[in-house]
């Protein structure tokens, strides 16, 4: 392997055109500069420089070196740059995956406030529902309401729990009240607002279910809005998450707390172990916790994460 510092020498005399500009500017004397050269010489096989009149001049494979290593500082400069820009949080870009309701109602206030305190950083948002491998790869930041399985080396920082509300009809009987029970909706038409196998669906049957009766769904509409809109037309109701709610009209049904039981899904921040400090991705989390607040959620601490479980989120 080729000394890098000979290689910083004879670049230098390259460029100098003598031994004693090299010395000169690498604040050597003309011997050092000399026994280097020689030593590379050595190390290669090869001549690098020759004597022409009373100074000396590149060989073509001294030029080729000496090129060669202009290259290699050059990067190597750049990569220190890119290094020190890192830490104070300089000219980074973060990307960022999210669920649909987080992106709807969570991430745009958040992004724009990082833009104004780190004009220099590029956000990259990706929609991205659940935890695959590929999307944990390319992101240094995930907001998703589902943590079924946790790969090594992220970080599960807790930020929302997100309990489900009743929307009804505005002419409902149960409208008047304060809070519902849950088991009060047992005879209902409901609203199939999800997907099947989705975390959201699955919360929603499973308290039902633990309030005595498995909802008979009368309408398929796997969108919250849209979900809503059959609800005020009177044809059923449903339970959304509340996070939901800033992300729809909220004025054509009336919506109303649950209880017994009180379905609730959890909202966590996945990033990378170890990048938490890093002064944009603390300041996006930081920003990111004061949304959850404004929306009445559970603040985090980086400091203080969840156990990378296996567990599925409830």
């Amino acid at each position: 392997m080729l000394d890098v510092h000979r290689l910083t020498v004879l670049r230098s005399v390259v460029e100098n055109g003598s031994i004693q500009g090299a010395a000169t500017r690498l604040g050597y004397t003309a011997s050092a500069i000399s026994q280097h050269i020689a030593a590379l010489q050595r190390e290669t096989g090869m001549s690098l420089v020759e004597r022409h009149g009373r100074g000396i001049r590149p060989t073509e494979a001294g030029l080729l070196l000496a090129a060669h290593t202009r290259r290699i500082q050059d990067e190597v400069a750049r990569a220190e740059t890119a290094l020190a820009d890192l830490r104070a949080g300089k000219s980074q870009r973060l990307t960022v995956r999210y669920f649909a309701t987080a992106g709807a109602v969570l991430i745009p206030p958040v992004v724009s406030e990082l833009g104004l305190r780190h004009p220099d950083v590029r956000v990259a948002l990706r929609l991205g529902k659940g935890l695959s491998e590929n999307e944990s790869a390319d992101a240094e930041i995930m907001v998703i309401d589902d943590t079924v399985r946790v790969p090594a080396g992220l970080r599960v920082l807790p930020l929302l729990d997100d309990p489900f509300v009743a929307v009804l009809p505005p002419a409902h009987p149960l409208a008047a009240q304060e809070v519902i029970e849950l088991g009060e909706l047992r005879s209902e038409r409901w609203i199939d607002n999800e997907w099947p196998s989705t975390l959201c669906r699955e919360t929603m049957l499973k308290a039902c279910g633990a309030a005595g009766f498995s909802p008979d769904f009368a309408v398929e509409a796997h969108d919250y809005a849209a979900a809503v809109g059959f609800v005020a037309a009177g044809l059923g109701v449903t339970l959304i998450p509340r996070l939901a709610l800033g992300a729809i009209p909220t004025t054509s049904a009336v919506y109303r707390p649950v209880v017994g039981p009180v379905p609730t899904r959890r909202i966590v921040v996945i990033v990378k172990a170890g990048t938490e400090s890093q002064p944009p991705l603390a300041t996006f989390l930081e920003l990111l916790r004061q949304a959850a607040g404004d929306r009445g959620g559970r603040t985090f601490s980086g400091s203080s994460p969840t156990t990378a479980s296996p567990q599925r989120g409830s």
